[in-house]
């Protein structure tokens, strides 16, 4: 969920903001003298009429669950992994209803050449129609979403089946249109069967979202962090008071960000500005120990990710890398793009001493998990020691962030 109230009506839909036509329509009913009760009666009528169709429309155009849309039912079917995935299920649950009919083992292998000529086009051909149709379908009334699901893989056999036909010695002689019905029945129903299995393997990833926030908050608002955020503000109040206001407004941006709704992706430029933002308070704490070399040049900032990826990895950066050792000691951090893919690095020390206090609860398992249900096997972690360096190395698929944005944050450090 967007900081504020002008981020949430940039990511509304293509239409005007319901912020702004609620009050368009509703001012002439308000304002406008009626003569009789029966007119008031039936102007608040028609005003209440025209909130709700207003209302109506912005639960229409939402896209975001944080914007009241439907949960997303149809799986990224443009993944890789998915779409592995996919083909061994529809694969293996064809095998048994094949091999229960054969006689032998030459018509068994015939039976099955006979079903992957048909199968694999009507599975690689929804694949295809539903990785277009999801960025449609995704966001409106979850029935419209089973709709889609089921009818474009319905659809696609349809076709094959009707081609198929064409092709002399394809199908069985006894091929008519209850052969084709029943075939693009069953279509249908492996269709629902796919979908319900990637919906609970999401919801067995994912905790109930109230119980993620929670933990999510416990893990990054640390009291230590706000208590020597505090104190290093009250420290500055009289001999850098310019300083200690930047440090409350960075620490409220901050708290803004981990408020946010976990469930919306957000780009690499707002995530770098929310780990910015978090280091300009660590500077302040740590002193000239902390140093942080940005290289940013060559970085897609219309990059989408999930909320909070980085800044517990800093945190974490932080925490092992510098906090243990008394001398001055530099994080790097880098972003760039090859390619369809973004890679993201983050170079911290090794002291010598070891972290006295726990470190953030949100460690690499956790973000692995994360980064595994939103890209499944196209996004990779690897973390590894050298030369008295730890470097993290975070890859993922390049998502460009499709809404315009009006209003953009930006980190002023001398503010």
């Amino acid at each position: 969920m967007p900081p504020n109230d002008e981020k949430t009506a940039e990511y509304t839909g293509p239409g005007p903001a319901s912020g702004v036509s609620a009050p368009a329509q509703s001012a002439p009913s308000s304002t406008a003298p009626h003569p009789t009760a029966s007119g008031s009666r039936a102007g608040a009528g028609a005003e209440a009429g025209a909130a709700a169709g207003v209302a109506a429309g912005a639960a229409a155009r939402a896209r975001r669950q944080s914007e009241g849309a439907a949960a997303p039912l149809i799986p990224d079917t443009c993944n890789v992994g998915i779409a592995l995935r996919t083909l061994a299920l529809v694969n293996l649950g064809a095998l048994p209803i094949v091999l229960v009919g054969s006689d032998s083992l030459r018509d068994a292998l015939w039976r099955l050449l006979a079903t992957a000529l048909l199968l694999e086009p009507i599975v690689l051909g929804s694949l295809a129609a539903l990785c277009l149709a999801r960025k449609w379908a995704n966001g409106t009334a979850l029935r419209m979403q089973w709709c889609v699901a089921i009818g474009v893989p319905s659809a696609v056999a349809l076709v094959v089946l009707l081609v198929s036909r064409m092709v002399p010695g394809a199908l069985a002689s006894g091929a008519d249109v209850w052969w084709v019905t029943a075939r693009v029945l069953l279509a249908a129903a492996a269709a629902g069967a796919v979908i319900e299995y990637f919906r609970l393997r999401a919801r067995a990833y994912s905790p109930s979202f109230s119980e993620a926030r929670l933990q999510a908050l416990q893990a990054r608002i640390r009291p230590h962090f706000l208590f020597n955020s505090l104190n290093a503000v009250l420290g500055l109040m009289r001999s850098d008071p310019r300083r200690a206001e930047a440090t409350l407004e960075n620490l409220a941006d901050l708290f803004r960000v981990f408020m946010r709704d976990a469930r919306d992706l957000v780009a690499l430029d707002d995530e770098v500005i929310t780990c910015k933002e978090y280091l300009a308070i660590e500077q302040l704490r740590l002193g000239d120990r902390l140093k942080v070399a940005w290289h940013l040049d060559d970085m897609p900032g219309d990059a989408l990710l999930p909320s909070l990826l980085l800044q517990p990895l800093i945190e974490n950066a932080v925490h092992h890398g510098i906090e243990p050792s008394s001398s001055t000691g530099t994080i790097e951090i880098a972003a760039v793009r090859t390619g369809d893919r973004v890679r993201v690095e983050i170079i911290n020390p090794i002291p010598d001493a070891l972290p006295t206090r726990a470190g953030n609860q949100m460690g690499l398992s956790n973000v692995r998990e994360r980064l595994m249900l939103l890209y499944d096997m196209e996004a990779e972690l690897k973390t590894r020691a050298e030369g008295g360096t730890f470097r993290l190395e975070i890859e993922f698929p390049y998502r460009k962030e499709r809404r315009r944005r009006d209003v953009r944050r930006h980190f002023d450090p001398d503010r």
